[in-house]
């Protein structure tokens, strides 16, 4: 609370496996705890070996609450590397 204003966007990266599931599991996190019906805008990076991709979702947020909400359920991801 002391580094955001909210509302307003957030930066979420998270990176791991370059799979189809990943990215869209980190998508529906999002929009399941942000309740809304549209992709949050999102940007993917694959890694230069193409093994990982890095995922930078710009959503926006209420709150601090719902930004640690969404860190919480992204760290169960199977197949995440890192999360930023």
């Amino acid at each position: 609370d002391n580094t955001h204003t909210f509302p307003g966007p957030f930066v979420f990266k998270a990176i791991g496996r370059n799979d189809n599931a990943f990215v869209a599991e980190v998508v529906a996190i999002v929009r399941s705890e942000l309740s809304i019906d549209l992709d949050p805008p999102f940007r993917l990076q694959p890694s230069s070996r193409g093994n990982h991709v890095s995922i930078t979702l710009t959503p926006e947020v209420e709150s601090s609450t719902q930004v640690l909400a969404i860190y919480a359920r992204i760290r169960t991801i199977d197949g995440l590397i890192m999360l930023l």
